[in-house]
């Protein structure tokens, strides 16, 4: 195989992994680009390196998609495969055959792949809304701040960081794994929402501190070189608190992401609508709170379209 083809076929491979492990919409896969890779070439290698990309990756065969987003994919690539080859390929529908026969279930797993080579997992619901949140799902707000963050993990190094309506925790947990801030507090008010996220903080490996709601001794600010952040969860209900109560957490970056209010907190807020970037809806927002964003102004948004983090 060229080197060009070698290429295309590492990012084609790259492309299916990613977006299969974050249990993105099938219609998102580059399906065309596949069909053409297959129609030129009679041999099955390349499906066989999606599977191991994909159903067979370590992060899927420890914390598995939705059964049915498994089922529906492996169909598809068998389609994909049929459409093209004659002969079948036993190993797919191997892996078909132990999707078919496994538990359905009302939770699942999404794991996102980090530049640093590093996954953040997460365990979440597969309704949008249950239990009268919509806080137990990924929400694409979370998605794009949290790219935002890779792109400028300066502005959280060594600094304790304040997450508004933290949600199942993406955000959160891939600005932990890669801009070494110095603390970072979670916070939802949400009960289910909270039990999730405290599961979803461990499983990514890391250790948490007494939860905390107005702490006496903010969070972090007595381990400044720590390699690993502390890491707090707080139940905050942005109906009653107060800007002393945030205040108290001494945070000096607060970041919120598809929240629809935050009039409440007052000077904690953005009064203004700011530019559209992404989408009609702003839901997303990186803030200041003791000290600004480095070579910014007052603050910094990503401005993106509502939904959940698979659609």
């Amino acid at each position: 195989m060229a080197p060009e083809e070698t290429a295309d076929a590492a990012r084609l491979l790259w492309s299916f992994e990613r977006r299969f492990l974050a249990a993105r919409a099938l219609r998102s896969f580059p399906w065309q680009s596949l069909e053409e890779k297959l129609r030129d070439s009679s041999g099955s290698e390349l499906l066989l390196d999606i599977l191991q990309k994909t159903v067979h990756h370590p992060l899927c065969m420890r914390h598995p998609p939705p059964v049915k987003y498994a089922r529906s994919f492996l169909s598809e690539l068998i389609r994909k495969h049929e459409a093209v080859h004659t002969e079948p390929l036993d190993e797919l529908y191997e892996a078909l055959a132990k999707v078919l026969t496994a538990e359905e279930s009302t939770r699942c797993h999404r794991s996102y792949l980090l530049p640093s080579g590093d996954a953040v997992t997460l365990a979440e619901s597969l309704a949008i809304i249950s239990h009268g949140t919509t806080g137990l799902v990924t929400w694409n707000a979370a998605l794009y701040l949290a790219e935002w963050a890779l792109e400028h993990p300066a502005a959280f190094a060594h600094r304790t960081v304040l997450e508004l309506g933290s949600g199942a925790g993406l955000t959160g947990l891939a600005i932990c794994k890669t801009c070494r801030p110095r603390a970072f507090v979670f916070s939802d008010c949400h009960s289910l929402v909270l039990e999730q996220l405290h599961g979803n903080i461990l499983l990514n490996g890391f250790s948490l501190e007494p939860s905390v709601s107005t702490p006496s001794e903010p969070p972090g600010h007595d381990t400044p070189q720590a390699e690993s952040p502390r890491v707090t969860v707080a139940r905050l209900d942005w109906d009653v608190v107060t800007v002393p109560q945030l205040a108290a957490l001494q945070p000096d970056i607060v970041i919120a992401a598809g929240i629809a209010q935050l009039r409440p907190l007052g000077p904690w807020v953005l009064e203004e609508p700011l530019p559209v970037t992404r989408g009609s809806h702003r839901r997303c927002a990186v803030l200041p709170g003791n000290s600004p964003l480095p070579g910014r102004g007052t603050a910094e948004a990503l401005c993106v379209p509502e939904g959940p983090a698979g659609s």
